[in-house]
């Protein structure tokens, strides 16, 4: 399993600590410095069954600073991979990857039901 972080976001830091009390060591990587690639985007977003939209950090600066709000709507799904690929901070993390699955950012009750249908 992978979860690809930014070691300083307190939210990132609860999950590894969640997954860590349920015995599952994740390989982990630093969002910013090893940032998703488009190719890697493209096959977590189809492993998801989200909406791409929930692979962007609404709440971070770039997505505020680039005005995504507005322009994310009009924006085809490569269009969106492409700019995802461009800056690991644009990504919501955590994101964690299993075989079979993809989870962005850190809910409680969906990690948990995630990983108890693969127990």
């Amino acid at each position: 399993m992978l979860m690809v972080w930014y070691p300083k976001c307190s939210t990132c830091q609860k999950a590894l600590a969640w997954l860590r009390d349920r015995g599952i060591e994740p390989e982990t990587r630093d969002i910013k410095s090893q940032r998703p690639t488009r190719e890697e985007l493209a096959r977590w977003h189809r492993l998801s069954g989200l909406p791409l939209k929930r692979f962007f950090n609404t709440s971070g600066l770039q997505y505020k600073a680039l005005g995504l709000k507005e322009k994310l709507p009009a924006m085809s799904e490569d269009e969106q991979l492409d700019l995802l690929a461009t800056d690991g901070m644009l990504v919501k993390r955590p994101v964690l990857v299993g075989e079979d699955f993809v989870l962005t950012g850190f809910r409680e009750t969906e990690w948990t039901a995630a990983l108890e249908k693969r127990a």
